[in-house]
């Protein structure tokens, strides 16, 4: 069975809202967009290109989607991470989206979510998940997540939303590796205590 791995990036107060720029998403009138980007380094640029380099489908909520595939798929190919997102295959949850995609590659998940991704765990290749928080949310209550990497960035905003807000189950994790990048964020790998079924 393969492995569907969450990756994010976070605050230290957990928030994952907006993290590459500030009109990537004002929900709630969010204000904080592009914290991230400043924090990026070689040490984040070398993580996220072993985790390409792995293989694996992708996968993505309607709102993450389409912000990818607003920007990368205008990226030429010898962009090496342009070229990995570009043609590799993606899965999209929506319920408003409809095929084709415009995104090469890319196909609208059918039915219900939570069932269509137990059954693409069923096949040999991982699912990787970026961003897509309220996918991620319904993966985390399905008990479909296999793996967290989490960077966590040395900043607390004090709104925004949250990976695990109040209400969601209760998850117990064990470490399984970290990485600390030259600007202090802490790249944190995760899996559940138990594992994931489905």
């Amino acid at each position: 069975m393969s492995r569907l791995v969450v990756n994010e990036n976070l605050t230290l107060d957990g928030v994952m809202q907006s993290p590459a720029g500030p009109d990537e998403d004002r929900r709630d009138g969010f204000e904080h967009g592009g914290w991230a980007p400043p924090y990026f380094d070689q040490v984040m640029g070398d993580v996220a290109a072993e985790g390409m380099a792995k293989g694996g489908a992708m996968l993505f909520g309607r709102r993450t989607f389409e912000q990818f595939a607003s920007f990368w798929s205008t990226q030429p190919d010898d962009n090496p991470f342009a070229a990995v997102l570009n043609n590799r295959q993606k899965y999209v949850a929506s319920t408003t989206l409809e095929e084709p995609l415009s995104w090469r590659n890319s196909t609208l998940l059918q039915g219900d979510v939570m069932e269509a991704v137990a059954k693409l765990k069923q096949q040999s290749d991982d699912l990787v998940v970026l961003g897509s928080g309220e996918l991620v949310q319904s993966l985390i209550g399905a008990n479909l997540v296999d793996e967290y990497v989490l960077q966590i960035h040395p900043l607390v905003l004090g709104s925004g939303r949250r990976l695990f807000p109040d209400g969601g189950p209760s998850t117990a994790l064990r470490l399984v590796d970290t990485k600390t990048t030259t600007t202090g964020v802490v790249i944190a790998t995760y899996r559940p205590a138990e594992p994931a079924t489905g």
